[in-house]
């Protein structure tokens, strides 16, 4: 039922003329705050608000614990979006880390591998051409233990990326709030999308952090992004910006 009601959204939803939906969501491998893994309910809220492009962290690969389901490719099944996968490391019997779902056609990947000890962390890009013009979407997930250690990491991907022409949205879990040094990292021309009130993304259940974050760059957004009301479906609460082209 799930799988017919997406293509039937998708395929009724068109990208409004020189905008661009971008969904940002931190899944905990599909457990919610009610710990049920449940990979449909964090479809269905994808397929409504009819996203674009988004950007997934905390995605399990065929891993014991989630039962050994390739959770990228279900949710691509389930909201019938382009998926692609970026490995962090193995873990549980498979691997775990980052996945990017897409209406457009995705090309090239790249998975940056962000120094530390402790949990590897990566930043996973992907192309996708969007009226033949080409577009960077980056998806990130950042040390949460060590803030010397997350800035390096940020400083890290800034300096990776500054080679790239093409317009760039870079989404994720920052670990980090929008004054720190983090974000700071990303300095002009990157502009960090700001979000109305309430802005707080982290727990889900009682959010009291806002760590959860869209960067831009080459673009511009329309409004404020949204984080939206799901308390339940996972740890974090998603975040969607609407992007002038």
């Amino acid at each position: 039922m799930l799988r017919s009601l997406s293509i039937l959204l998708l395929a009724a939803a068109s990208v409004s003329a020189g905008e661009l939906r971008v969904l940002c969501w931190n899944l905990h491998h599909g457990v919610g705050e009610d710990n049920k893994l449940d990979l449909e309910r964090i479809a269905k809220l994808i397929v409504e608000q009819k996203p674009d492009l988004v950007a997934l962290q905390e995605v399990d690969n065929q891993c014991t614990r989630s039962k050994k389901v390739d959770q990228a490719a279900e949710l691509a099944r389930l909201t019938g979006l382009h998926v692609a996968f970026g490995k962090a490391m193995d873990f549980d019997g498979g691997a775990y880390g980052q996945a990017i779902l897409s209406r457009f056609p995705i090309g090239d990947t790249q998975v940056h591998q962000l120094p530390g000890d402790g949990e590897p962390r990566i930043a996973f890009e992907a192309e996708v051409k969007i009226d033949g013009k080409p577009l960077r979407m980056i998806t990130v997930h950042l040390d949460h233990q060590q803030d010397e250690r997350r800035l390096k990491q940020a400083q890290t991907l800034a300096k990776a990326l500054e080679n790239h022409h093409e317009p760039m949205v870079l989404a994720g879990d920052f670990n980090a709030g929008p004054d720190s040094a983090v974000l700071k990292s990303f300095a002009s021309p990157w502009t960090a999308v700001p979000k109305q009130d309430p802005k707080f993304t982290c727990p889900a259940a009682d959010p009291k952090s806002e760590i959860d974050h869209i960067l831009l760059r080459g673009l511009e957004p329309k409004e404020p992004a949204s984080v939206l009301p799901e308390a339940v479906a996972s740890d974090h609460r998603p975040v969607i910006a609407v992007i002038k082209m």
